[in-house]
Order: structure tokens, then C-alpha cells, then sequence
């Protein structure tokens, strides 16, 4: 081997073991360890999204129930407006048929 070609081969391995000395430090955790750091973020994340589920069942619930409770309150409000129209109405009927009886006894006679 000539010099140049020593002083290469030299280079090449110098380059290869600092580039192996950087990849190790750069390089990242071992499969096991990156597998857990996996697995522990989807858990964090699952129990995360099963609480803003549970969080949201019950806003949702609570709203229903007091949705429930206006709407029971406005129909027995309705109701009652309708029954007191009922009886106006069936006031103002009985008026008219005890006129239309006073008046077809008047033309009876």
C-alpha cells in the first residue's frame, strides 16, 4: 500500500468510528424502551379521551334533564292556558245555544 492510500484507509475508519460514536449518542432508546414509551402514552391518552367521554356523557345528561324538566314545565303551562280557552269556549257556546233555544222558542209559538 502506497502512503496515500494508508492515509486514506485511516480517514475512512477514522470517519466511520466517529460516525458510529455520533449515532450512538443521537440514536434513539432501545425497542423495548421506545415500546413502553408507546404503550404508557396510548394509556395516558385513552384514560385522557375515557374522561372527556365521561365528562361529556354527564354535561350531556344534565343538560337532557333540565331540558326535560323546561319542557314538562311549558307543556303543564300550555295545558293549563288550554284549558282555561276550554272553558271560555265552552262558555261562550252554551251562551249561544241557550240564544238559538230562546230563539226557536220564540218562533215556535
Amino acid at each position: 500500500m502506497t502512503n496515500d492510500s494508508g492515509n486514506t484507509l485511516l480517514a475512512l475508519l477514522t470517519g466511520a468510528a466517529i460516525g458510529a460514536g455520533i449515532g450512538i449518542l443521537y440514536a434513539p432508546d432501545k425497542g423495548t424502551k421506545t415500546r413502553k414509551r408507546i404503550k404508557k402514552k396510548a394509556i395516558e391518552t385513552s384514560d385522557d379521551i375515557s374522561s372527556r367521554i365521561t365528562q361529556a356523557k354527564e354535561e350531556l345528561t344534565k343538560t337532557a334533564e333540565e331540558k326535560k324538566v323546561d319542557f314538562e314545565q311549558k307543556l303543564e303551562e300550555t295545558i293549563s292556558n288550554m284549558s282555561y280557552k276550554a272553558d271560555d269556549i265552552i262558555t261562550a257556546l252554551e251562551k249561544k245555544l241557550s240564544d238559538l233555544k230562546s230563539k226557536n222558542a220564540e218562533h215556535q209559538k
